[in-house]
């Protein structure tokens, strides 16, 4: 059967575009509002010891991973996973399906972020930056549910910043997604060094960096702290869900993958050490002002440490204004960069599966996203819905997408040795056999023991204080939507069959420096241990 022309792919321009937007879509809302408080509760200076083994076992491989598949099989998730083996376009399009959802709520939060950019010049909250937050600003509703209740104030930002991103994303690849970052990722480290250096001058920031650094050495014997370590570093580098696979399709096939690697995986361990000076130097100020402890503040973290603590401090502080424009600015920056980096992702499959063009994937996927996100999320009901969707699918749906791909890969199909060789045949840095070990042992492994343990715990407890009806709905409803949806694009047809496609050839011979040592066994196949 005849088919029409298959479109040429698109490719980044050079090595520096990929990795300034591979460090933008790993530089997100999570790097800024997440590691300090993790840090602080795990052990404060301590905890950059597992910290820094979790990036270099778990963060690193597994992205060189992603880079692998992507790079070598040169499509989209479903397509890459698909050449592997066609059975696993499933697993492609479950990492599209989480995508999608995670896009739902994440372009919010980045409108709300905007919002307060403004708020910040007038310091809009007033003295109770709690209740213009959940009160004036989003008009929660008293009770958890879904209402199509829709909140002005949320739902015009919203859209503001669904027409920008999908402007960007229907210029394609180098036009678009590229230009983007090459100009929003120097304008965001700008914008947040200033923000950072003005929180060390402020009274009281000395206190909070001890309070952030100060090791607890005995909680380094809690395997909690390295649970929590491994899971940092897990969710802030955008590995495991199809964003590193996408974006490694678009290189050139020569290209040095694994030192590219190296320089986004420190580059974003980096930001986040900088987020957590910035953030505690602050709090340090705002707790020096009302007359406690850091460990006495409430919400150093997440949603509250941004629209409710943050803003607190800018109403504390001289030159407030100006110092709530660079925070907001910066997470504004920080959640665009992430976000097209998500809606790549699913805007690159369908455009595969289903033929379509740049600017049909960008206005079509993209416009479903907006039509559903401001349903859902521009509502008085947002927040609950927000908090639920993403506990459960982070901590259930990316991390079962982690523990499926590496063991996939490793003991399924036995291609990791495949893997290895490419990154070798076309990187300077070579990496060997301890890179199977860490991919097909080491991850999988401990990603294991947080799905047991966040699964165990969401199932006996349910989240928070919502009630179980509202979290089987929001929770496990939306996992069984992202699953059944991975089923069903699986099993549509492909406009342009995937399965004609060949790989570059291999050298036969690992690389000396990537060989086994001697005495060594490789059997099966040069597979994993």
């Amino acid at each position: 059967m005849a088919h029409s022309p298959r479109p040429k792919r698109e490719q980044w321009s050079g090595q520096r575009g990929f990795i300034l937007a591979a460090i933008g879509s790993a530089i997100g809302l999570g790097n800024i509002w997440r590691f300090p408080g993790v840090a602080y509760e795990n052990g404060g200076g301590a905890f950059l010891i597992p910290y820094l083994v979790a990036l270099l076992t778990a963060g690193i491989p597994v992205l060189l991973f992603d880079y692998a598949i992507g790079h070598r099989f040169r499509g989209s998730a479903p397509t890459a996973f698909r050449r592997l083996a066609k059975r696993a376009e499933l697993l492609g399009w479950f990492q599209v399906a989480i995508c999608f959802v995670i896009i739902l709520y994440y372009t919010v939060i980045i409108a709300w972020s905007a919002s307060y950019l403004g708020f910040s010049v007038t310091r809009a909250w007033g003295d109770d930056p709690a209740g213009f937050f959940t009160g004036s600003f989003l008009q929660v509703a008293q009770a958890p549910g879904v209402s199509l209740d829709i909140v002005p104030g949320v739902a015009w930002p919203l859209l503001l910043i669904w027409v920008l991103v999908l402007a960007v994303l229907a210029l394609g690849v180098q036009k678009g997604l590229e230009r983007a970052n090459v100009i929003g990722l120097p304008v965001l480290v700008v914008l947040f060094l200033a923000m950072v250096l003005r929180a060390l001058f402020l009274p009281g920031a000395l206190d909070g960096l001890n309070a952030f650094f100060t090791p607890d050495w005995s909680a380094l014997s809690d395997p909690g702290v390295w649970i929590a370590a491994y899971s940092q570093i897990f969710f802030s580098l955008s590995v495991a869900f199809g964003i590193m696979v996408t974006y490694s399709s678009y290189l050139k096939r020569k290209t040095n993958l694994t030192a590219t690697g190296l320089v986004v995986g420190f580059a974003n361990s980096s930001f986040e050490l900088l987020a957590g000076i910035g953030v505690f130097a602050a709090l340090g100020f705002m707790a020096q002002q009302q007359g406690t402890t850091i460990a006495e503040l409430d919400g150093i973290a997440g949603v509250s440490l941004a629209f409710i603590a943050f803003p607190q401090i800018i109403s504390m502080m001289p030159g407030g204004p100006i110092f709530g424009v660079l925070f907001f600015a910066s997470l504004t920056l920080a959640g665009l960069t992430s976000l097209l980096s998500l809606l790549q992702v699913v805007s690159a499959a369908f455009q595969e599966k289903f033929g379509l063009s740049i600017r049909q994937g960008a206005i079509r996927v993209g416009g479903v996203a907006a039509v559903v996100s401001l349903a859902l999320f521009s509502t008085s009901t947002a927040l609950p819905v927000l908090d639920t969707v993403d506990k459960y699918v982070n901590e259930v749906g990316i991390v079962a997408s982690a523990i499926f791909a590496t063991v996939l890969v490793t003991w399924v199909l036995r291609r990791l040795p495949e893997l290895q060789r490419h990154l070798n045949a076309v990187s300077t840095l070579q990496i060997g056999t301890w890179w199977r070990w860490l991919v097909g042992v080491v991850v999988p492994g401990v990603l294991l023991v947080m799905f047991v343990s966040g699964l165990v715990d969401l199932v006996a407890h349910g989240y928070g204080d919502y009630p179980r009806w509202f979290t089987n709905t929001l929770g496990w409803g939306m996992l069984a939507a992202i699953v059944a949806g991975a089923f069903v694009l699986t099993a549509l047809r492909w406009r342009h069959s995937p399965d004609e496609f060949v790989p570059d050839a291999l050298p036969d011979v690992v690389p000396a420096a990537a060989r086994p040592p001697r005495g060594t066994s490789t059997t099966p196949k040069e597979l994993v241990p």
